[in-house]
């Protein structure tokens, strides 16, 4: 049994859609900000969500690599591009792009207070992370011209993780017009069943 600490409208959903899809067993503690369980801060030193713990007990966290993780322990749930194929390389670069260029980036408009010390300089802070996250989501968008998904012409978790950093973005919570690219994958993932019910925990859209 998967066992995955999460709360609605957070990079838990990502890894609930990666368990659910390869039909893993899991159970989710949610977890609230101002009061996480008790020994929360062992499992996920920084107090943030989500975290995994494993059926063999280990824990681990960043979304991230808990999706490449999980891709890899259900070869066959098509999360992702085995290892060893012709598009995992690609795979990895978008999976990575989206943890550690998108998401960080969302999260600085969002918690703004940890990039400065300076109390007066916050609106210059989320000022920096909408441009920067904007040219993040141009160029997958870009990525994603002549293509239905981003990576080897079938949905992946890379997808999924896509979708909801979009309807993080902070102007209107969801994709700029003009991204018709990630609008159109956006739109194909919401009708899939499993992410709608998902969705409906989580309120994206």
């Amino acid at each position: 049994m998967h066992t995955l600490y999460s709360r609605p409208g957070s990079g838990g959903f990502v890894v609930e859609a990666a368990l659910a899809i390869a039909g893993a067993p899991y159970e989710v503690v949610h977890v609230e900000k101002a009061s996480p369980p008790a020994g929360f801060e062992k499992l996920s030193p920084l107090r943030q969500v989500p975290a995994l713990t494993l059926p063999d007990g280990r824990t681990i966290t960043e979304s991230g690599a808990i999706c490449l993780l999980l891709s890899e322990t259900f070869p066959d749930a098509g999360l992702g591009p085995a290892a060893g194929s012709q598009d995992r390389p690609e795979f990895l670069r978008w999976m990575f792009f989206l943890s550690s260029m998108l998401y960080p980036t969302l999260m600085r408009f969002f918690f703004c207070e940890r990039s400065t010390t300076d109390p007066g300089g916050l609106e210059a802070v989320k000022e920096a992370a909408v441009i920067e996250a904007d040219r993040g989501f141009s160029i997958m968008d870009q990525a994603l011209t002549g293509r239905d998904w981003l990576v080897g012409g079938q949905r992946s978790i890379a997808d999924i993780y896509l979708l909801m950093l979009a309807y993080w973005h902070p102007i209107a919570d969801k994709p700029r017009d003009e991204w018709t690219n990630i609008i159109r994958v956006c739109e194909a993932l919401k009708r899939d069943p499993l992410v709608a019910e998902l969705n409906e925990m989580h309120r994206f859209w």
